[in-house]
């Protein structure tokens, strides 16, 4: 076969290869996400709160995460985290650790811009009322704040599908490391890459369009 010239037939026998790697990269992204939610959530939160000690360690945990590489954050959980306790941990696991926090510093801002959109308005008819801040937060404000971030807490959704590609170097067999895994064999490079590609577009861009019409429901249900 010369290899100066693109094949993608070679890539036939590897499509359940492929497919496992999707299937990974989904879950991948699933699990960091719900971290990244819960854990932006909380920082959102303490970086807002009026509290000294919370607001210092929000800034502290958006700001560290936000201005540290990817990369080395997974090196310290995979590498650094067994050095220093003695015990191993599951490729998977330091991904969506990793993932999941790095995500969750994102989602605060995300979070804390949504809350703040809110009308202080809405706040201060909550307290007319009686309600305390746990009560107006969870019943008022969240539920129109999400309204607000839900775009682009699915376009941190859409980032996190591509940068779970990072977690190959780590040996997870996500969507990447299975391009890797057919490249070894087949000694073809492009072709495995090109079919990734793909394949990372087609779930990004399906993704868009599902969001698109989410919105334009929301919208729609704005009017009436």
């Amino acid at each position: 076969m010369n290899n100066s010239t693109l094949d993608f037939t070679v890539m036939e026998p590897y499509i359940p290869i492929l497919l496992d790697g999707v299937k990974w990269t989904i879950y991948l992204t699933l699990a960091a996400v719900g971290i990244g939610i819960v854990l932006g959530l909380i920082a959102a939160l303490m970086k807002m709160s009026r509290i000294k000690i919370f607001h210092l360690l929000g800034v502290t945990y958006i700001e560290l995460i936000r201005g540290t590489p990817m990369l080395v954050q997974i090196f310290l959980i995979y590498f650094g985290l067994p050095q220093l306790f003695g015990f191993n941990i599951p490729a998977f696991i330091a991904a969506v650790s990793a993932l999941g926090i790095n995500s969750g510093a994102y989602v605060a801002e995300i979070i804390r811009a949504g809350i703040q959109a809110v009308d202080i308005g809405q706040t201060e008819a909550a307290n007319s009322l009686g309600m305390n801040n746990f009560m107006t937060m969870r019943y008022i404000i969240i539920p129109q704040a999400i309204k607000n971030i839900l775009p682009a807490l699915v376009n941190e959704f859409i980032t996190l599908i591509k940068e779970s590609s990072i977690v190959s170097v780590i040996g997870l067999e996500e969507l990447t490391r299975k391009s890797d895994i057919i490249r070894s064999v087949t000694y073809r490079c492009f072709e495995p890459l090109i079919t990734i590609a793909l394949i990372y577009f087609v779930m990004t861009f399906t993704l868009s369009k599902v969001m698109g019409k989410i919105e334009g429901r929301l919208k729609k249900s704005d009017y009436r």
